[in-house]
């Protein structure tokens, strides 16, 4: 039996000598190369730049003695529709957990789901872009889960973002492809001789809002929640960046000042506070109001009270606000210090004051509909709201240790450590419980 040896390295140089047997697969010598460097999997490259793929024989692959073959490690990447998770692992295949009614199960399409890049979420429906620039959906078809009638439009699809039934997708040219539910935005038909030169889309609850490279603005969806934005069409020149409720929208333009339109009661209406919205460097919004990080530090809320629009409350301990976080109806401030601050509607978990003195050294908050999880600078994570809905983490306290990065479905937490492996709490059916597929998990490390 003829042998190659093939040296496999990984991006900060270290790498190892493999003897290999001329009929192994890719994915044998793959295997090998993570064995023996002690990484998690990722994907093999060959000298010229060309993804290998697993199933290929070592000859067929044109992989010859004395080749140097990179091995590309990405991170665990993590979506979430309300009910269910789907985790990109580090070799680009997927795995998905939580209510099968709302994308928790792939099964239907898992021999494509191979070298994905990226995955976004609707209600219902999960929609995956392949590293060829195609795109694979499934979950409920009347939320996006089917591609069918746009299948052959698909290609080089850069980007993709979901409101709760539908998708845009942003392509290579500049141009824009919709599909789903037309009341939330599926059907972009009387806008498309507009979407053409795409930067970038936002999606509010049954609308999109596209940015275009000239700074305009073209919406399209339900007219009611922020579809039409012809009121405030002039207004919108030299936007960099859009924040949406359920219902309305929020434009910052490039000079920091800001412009709405939706329904008034979910922040559509900004005329009360707009002469405090200048020098605005960000803005996040809850369901039914929006609060606005300006470059002071300091913040500005409007819309829905029960849904966190007003922080008069807390107004004076909101100095040098570094990041902003929103639940259902509720909004967490992470301070320049790494405390906590929280305000807006107690049922949503505005209420942490029994986990105050826990709340030091924050480096982030991330939210599920009615509770906040906290990630501190030592990789410890605090829980705090509904525990129904992620706010009591005991039962894995002992396992969130160098946490990563957190996501969150509407009732449930998934957290990615730094070795890449995955814990969840939160309500099971929302994808709280991975414990059937931590098996699987685990052989992906």
């Amino acid at each position: 039996m003829a042998f190659v040896c093939v040296n496999a390295v990984l991006m900060s140089g270290r790498g190892t000598w493999i003897t290999a047997r001329c009929d192994w697969t890719v994915g044998e010598l793959k295997r090998q190369a993570q064995n023996s460097l002690q990484t998690g999997r990722g994907i093999l490259v060959s000298s010229s730049g060309e993804f290998l793929r697993d199933e290929e024989n070592l000859l067929d692959a044109g992989v010859k003695m004395g080749d140097i073959v990179s091995l590309h490690l990405r991170e665990v990447h993590i979506a979430a529709t309300t009910n269910a998770f789907c985790a990109v692992l580090g070799d680009g295949r997927v795995v998905t957990w939580g209510d099968s009614k709302y994308g928790g199960d792939c099964s239907s399409v898992g021999k494509l789901l191979k070298d994905v890049k990226h995955i976004a979420a609707s209600f219902a429906a999960f929609a995956a872009i392949l590293s060829n620039g195609s795109v694979v959906a499934w979950g409920n078809s009347g939320f996006g889960g089917n591609i069918g009638p746009v299948a052959h439009q698909l290609g080089n699809v850069e980007r993709i973002i979901a409101s709760c039934g539908a998708f845009a997708a942003i392509c290579a040219d500049g141009s824009v492809v919709t599909w789903g539910h037309g009341s939330h935005g599926g059907d972009s038909r009387a806008v498309q001789h507009r979407l053409r030169h795409v930067q970038e889309i936002h999606a509010a609850h049954m609308s999109f809002a596209a940015i275009i490279d000239d700074g305009s603005v073209v919406t399209w969806g339900n007219p009611l929640h922020g579809g039409d934005s012809s009121a405030v069409e002039d207004s919108l020149r030299n936007v960099h960046t859009i924040e949406a409720t359920n219902g309305a929208f929020a434009a910052i333009r490039s000079d920091g000042s800001v412009v709405t339109w939706g329904q008034s009661k979910q922040g559509g209406d900004s005329r009360a506070v707009q002469h405090s919205l200048q020098n605005v460097r960000n803005i996040k919004a809850s369901p039914g109001a929006f609060a606005a990080l300006l470059v002071n530090g300091s913040v500005v809320t409007w819309g829905h009270s029960d849904h966190g629009g007003d922080s008069s409350s807390v107004k004076d301990q909101l100095v040098d606000v570094q990041q902003l976080e929103a639940s259902f109806g509720a909004f967490a401030a992470v301070l320049g210090d790494g405390s906590v601050v929280t305000w807006g509607n107690p049922h949503y978990g505005s209420n942490s004051d029994w986990v105050q003195d826990q709340l030091k050294h924050v480096r982030q908050v991330v939210a599920s509909d009615g509770a906040f999880a906290a990630i501190r600078r030592d990789g410890t994570v605090v829980t705090w709201g509904n525990p129904a809905q992620g706010g009591d983490s005991k039962a894995v306290q002992e396992e969130l240790r160098n946490v990563r990065h957190i996501q969150a479905s509407r009732r449930a937490f998934t957290a990615i450590l730094e070795n890449g492996s995955l814990v969840t709490w939160g309500d099971a059916l929302s994808g709280g419980d991975s414990s059937s597929l931590q098996r699987e998990l685990r052989s992906h490390l």
